[in-house]
């Protein structure tokens, strides 16, 4: 399931396991697609990518909108996750599953894109994203693998092996899989343009908003 959120400490550039990732810009996707027009279905991706992030920014600007009527004992700056929304995104625009006012998604979509462009690039990343449990299985399956081979085969070893193995997991999870989100499954959505709204079912019959998008260079 796909959702929206954001991790602390934005930075323009993010330097891990020696890699260099820059600042996003906002001619990067539009420049790539020219020069790799031939490849099949990279225009496709690169949407869902930049859908992908818009969604996630719609969900956070719909939570912060949520807890704005919630009573508050303290202030507070751990941004809300509001967990009875959730989305599904496709190359032409995303889904929106949960109690909402057409009128609050609305302004959402439009706050959402506006801050994304303009340098809120953590909204484009949320923990309840898929992309974290893929991450997560795959540690997991890949750390089990390890430890079964390297510790020996009685039981007992096997047994506390595949706990360390889905602890260790666990706790890199979250983090690498937020590194995926930024790095691998969304990406800013510079070139893309709100069509409309409408209330409709998906694939599996299930009745969310849709939010039509195109593509603009």
């Amino acid at each position: 399931m796909d959702t929206s959120a954001s991790v602390p400490g934005s930075s323009s550039t993010f330097n891990f396991l020696s890699f260099d990732f820059t600042a996003p810009q906002p001619t990067q996707d539009a420049e790539l697609l020219r020069q790799l027009s031939f490849i099949p279905g990279l225009k496709e991706m690169i949407l869902l990518r930049q859908v992908h992030a818009l969604e996630h920014a719609t969900v956070w600007v719909l939570s912060e909108t949520n807890s704005a009527y919630a009573p508050k004992s303290k202030p507070t700056k751990v941004q809300v996750d509001n967990e009875l929304l959730g989305g599904l995104s496709t190359e032409r625009g995303f889904y929106l599953y949960g109690e909402v006012n057409i009128s609050d998604l609305r302004r959402a979509v439009t706050l959402g894109l506006n801050r994304l462009i303009n340098g809120e690039w953590d909204l484009a990343v949320h923990p309840r994203c898929g992309t974290n449990a893929s991450v997560a299985m795959l540690l997991t399956a890949g750390l089990a693998v390890g430890v079964n081979l390297l510790l020996p085969f009685r039981p007992i070893e096997q047994l506390i092996g595949l706990g360390i193995a889905a602890t260790t997991a666990a706790e890199l999870a979250p983090d690498l899989g937020s590194i995926a989100q930024r790095y691998l499954t969304t990406a800013i959505p510079f070139n893309l343009a709100i069509e409309n709204i409408t209330l409709t079912r998906d694939v599996w019959g299930r009745q969310g908003h849709f939010v039509k998008v195109r593509w603009q260079d």
